[in-house]
């Protein structure tokens, strides 16, 4: 298996060169060169595997330069009851027939992306300790990708973390997660402005090649293609504790900010997953939605982005948008590299007239998106009817849903956080705290370390180098 870039100026590499690189050296993002296809056979066999073992099928086929026992130690290493709860790592939840949830959120920091973090911490690792050298993380999280990975990374050897996050739009909860750590490799800094602001400095450092090479930088971001395979993973496991044979189909339903859960989905639909439905759910930031809709991708400006209640999707432009536009191109990277060219310049483009457009159909997509007054009653009418708690993202996903699904095709709601996370919005809906797990009393209360910053990547890059491994 060897990777390229959506925009065509890399040469083919294997998994362990892009491990760690983020963006590539042309400014796009890294692919698999094609989709390991997944058949009958294989699907038989791999409905009643543990999540470690289905983990280590569908990442080998993607991982061929780790050797299959390390690679199968690393996986069994990270996904533990310890860890996660229970040894069932994602555990499917039924709020009535034909409608799910899947509980992504029982890891570390109570969200979804420590089931990736955790992974991409000891790949880290693994990899650092066969190559002796050390690696300065840049990241940019909305609320919940900052805290997983600090977590993920916090104490490991030869391993700075940098994450920037948007000064005063996270949750009390989301900061004190981050803010709360000592460690000495954990530096968080605030950025005076919104997550895209966050998301451009990782963007401009990773395109400054002399910097990110002399400094070491690598990546936890979404952007980051070991991420994505992560997440591959439970799109499967969800698949099989949802149905009863490998005939029938089910629709996904996904809250998307950045693109990257989706994505997943979209992978594992490519390699043969019977996904009949990728149901994409916004918030007031809806820009995917206004393109599954129009054909239309308008990035907002900082000042366009609204800061809301589901606040680690309030975000206006997606970068793991630009996988999805590979793979509809028929993987064109002159067509890509050319679209992003004005992405990167704040222009949008429309596909409404084109070809392009007709094809959206047969990747499954559809699309839908949410406000604050239709997350509150979500929350209320689950914790009514089902006495389920949701978060705020998990209830735009839901929304979305109930709007879109179709009858006789079972939906998966991915769940997104623990609903501690938001407690103002669950005071909203249902009028008390949420449950908070142990070893979360007073969080908030607790010493904070970060300091805040003007959005300024040369200001960044000199944070870094005076404080870089």
């Amino acid at each position: 298996m060897r990777y390229i870039s959506t925009r065509g100026g890399m040469p083919p590499k294997k998994f362990s060169e892009i491990l760690m690189s983020g963006l590539s050296p042309d400014g796009g993002l890294a692919m698999p060169e094609s989709y390991p296809q997944i058949n009958a056979g294989e699907l038989e066999q791999w409905r009643g595997m543990s999540y470690q073992a289905l983990a280590f099928e569908i990442l080998s086929r993607f991982i061929d330069d780790i050797p299959a026992n390390d690679l199968r130690s690393i996986i069994e290493r990270t996904y533990t009851q310890d860890i996660f709860g229970s040894d069932d790592i994602t555990p499917l939840r039924t709020l009535e027939p034909g409608l799910h949830i899947l509980g992504l959120s029982n890891g570390p920091t109570l969200a979804f992306k420590d089931i990736a973090m955790q992974l991409l911490g000891n790949l880290f690792e693994y990899t650092l300790e066969k190559t002796g050298h050390e690696l300065n993380i840049l990241g940019a999280t909305s609320g919940d990708t900052g805290s997983s990975a600090e977590y993920a990374m916090r104490g490991k050897h030869g391993i700075r973390v940098f994450m920037l996050s948007p000064n005063e739009k996270m949750s009390r909860f989301q900061t004190a997660q981050m803010f709360s750590l000592q460690d000495e490799n954990i530096f968080n800094i605030a950025i005076r402005g919104v997550f895209d602001d966050c998301q451009d400095i990782v963007k401009a450092v990773s395109n400054d090649h002399h910097f990110k090479s002399k400094y070491n930088i690598g990546t936890v971001n979404s952007i980051n293609w070991a991420r994505i395979l992560a997440q591959v993973v439970y799109y499967f496991k969800g698949y099989f504790a949802a149905t009863q044979s490998n005939t029938e189909q089910v629709s996904f339903a996904v809250p998307s900010g950045n693109f990257g859960n989706i994505c997943a989905g979209h992978v594992a639909r490519m390699m043969g997953l019977p996904i009949k439905q990728l149901m994409l759910a916004t918030n007031e930031n809806d820009v995917l939605d206004e393109f599954f809709r129009t054909g239309i991708y308008r990035p907002r400006a900082t000042v366009e982005t609204k800061h809301t209640s589901s606040p680690s999707m309030d975000i206006s432009k997606a970068s793991n948008f630009e996988r999805f536009i590979f793979d509809l191109t028929e993987r064109d990277a002159v067509k890509v590299k050319q679209l992003w060219q004005g992405v990167d310049k704040g222009e949008a483009f429309n596909l409404s007239a084109t070809p392009l457009w007709e094809k959206i159909k047969d990747f499954g997509f559809i699309s839908g998106s949410s406000n604050h007054a239709s997350r509150i009653a979500m929350i209320r009418q689950l914790y009514q009817q089902h006495n389920v708690l949701v978060d705020t993202h998990t209830a735009d996903g839901l929304k979305v849903a109930m709007a879109l699904r179709e009858a006789d095709i079972p939906c998966i709601c991915m769940e997104t956080a623990l609903p501690v996370k938001f407690a103002e919005s669950i005071i909203e809906a249902i009028g008390h705290e949420p449950e908070r797990p142990a070893g979360f009393e007073n969080l908030e209360d607790l010493p904070q370390r970060y300091m805040v910053k003007d959005a300024n990547s040369q200001v960044i890059k000199d944070f870094i180098a005076e404080n870089s491994c």
